[in-house]
């Protein structure tokens, strides 16, 4: 279906380009002085908020680069499908950040249009390699179905969440900073100051983690909700239960699987159910009811896919987004009451 919807996509870009071709000689005085303004900076379009916030920190200083982030209005990476504004700025950019999971699948065809040929473009997960983790289905999660399409061999699903991890922000970050010092060499010291200081945040932070795990007496995470922190908990070696796998479109958990958390809850002697930030809370609250006590804490992280561009506009950071889902995190393994 998203390969469907991107196909049209991409003939409403078709298009609008031919249309705006045969319109510059109706563009304002205005808006060719933007255009001529614009013409040297370089234009860089990431798909969600983490890619977003890491090149900005990596770019601080430079005004000649311009940033975009599609996904600014608090859609989530699963349901998003581009618009035709979108897959024009996609083909015409300097630089595209994307995760590279199984909700990217239409920029296969937006790259292949793409009018900017010696663009350069940064997979995440990619760049990840072999620290890249397939989608694990734990004890008494649902599974999801999978529409195959003929002749379509089926191949490892990866967990595209690679952003919820402050180590793996690290390598992502030194990355970026390697292709900007690249493409614009005479900002080469600049992007290698920025990103050896905004490292040694994400080290302090990941300390941070450690630290509050090994001073935790909980080391599992019961989640009402669908799971995308796997690369996080691995980072820290926590175990975890969940109704369902990161990227699942489920919003409905089946008798057995909240009888199956409810339990592990009342096991573990669990003073907390956790969800993600998008959830409508009647899941985490079911299993909260099916529990012996009924008294547990419903507390959320946030796996940053509803961040918007007010946020953004607001002062929202990856950092700090990471440094309130710790806070979270301490009250969970302290088991607090």
């Amino acid at each position: 279906m998203k390969k469907i919807i991107a196909m049209v996509c991409m003939m409403v870009l078709c298009m609008s380009v031919l249309t705006a071709c045969g319109s510059k000689g109706k563009q304002s005085e205005e808006a060719k002085d933007k255009q001529e303004q614009n013409a040297d900076k370089i234009s860089v379009v990431t798909t969600i908020f983490p890619e977003y916030d890491w090149v900005k920190e990596i770019t601080k200083g430079n005004d000649n680069v311009d940033v975009t982030m599609l996904l600014d209005k608090g859609v989530d990476l699963h349901s998003y499908q581009p618009t035709a504004e979108d897959l024009l700025k996609v083909s015409t950019c300097d630089v595209f950040v994307y995760v590279g999971g199984e909700s990217d699948q239409w920029v296969e065809d937006a790259l292949a249009t793409a009018t900017n040929k010696d663009m350069v473009v940064v997979n995440l997960m990619d760049v990840m390699g072999d620290n890249a983790k397939e989608e694990a289905i734990v004890e008494g999660m649902e599974s999801e179905e999978e529409e195959e399409e003929e002749g379509e061999e089926e191949g490892p699903e990866y967990d595209e969440h690679v952003w919820l991890s402050v180590k793996n922000a690290e390598i992502i970050s030194q990355y970026l900073a390697k292709q900007f010092s690249k493409i614009d060499s005479s900002n080469k010291d600049l992007y290698e100051k920025n990103v050896k200081a905004y490292c040694t945040k994400l080290d302090d932070l990941d300390k941070k983690y450690q630290e509050a795990v090994s001073n935790g007496t909980v080391h599992t995470l019961v989640f009402g909700d669908r799971f995308p922190f796997r690369y996080l908990v691995d980072d820290y070696q926590l175990a975890y239960y969940a109704a369902f796998v990161g990227c699942s479109a489920e919003s409905e958990a089946s008798f057995e699987t909240i009888t199956f958390l409810a339990n592990k809850v009342d096991e573990l002697q669990l003073h907390s159910i956790l969800q993600i930030e998008s959830a409508d809370g009647k899941i985490a609250e079911t299993v909260k009811e099916n529990t012996k006590d009924k008294n547990q804490k419903i507390l959320t992280l946030d796996s940053m896919q509803s961040v918007t561009a007010q946020d953004v506009a607001d002062g929202e950071t990856y950092l700090k987004v990471m440094e309130k889902n710790l806070q979270v995190l301490q009250e969970v393994l302290e088991n607090a009451e």
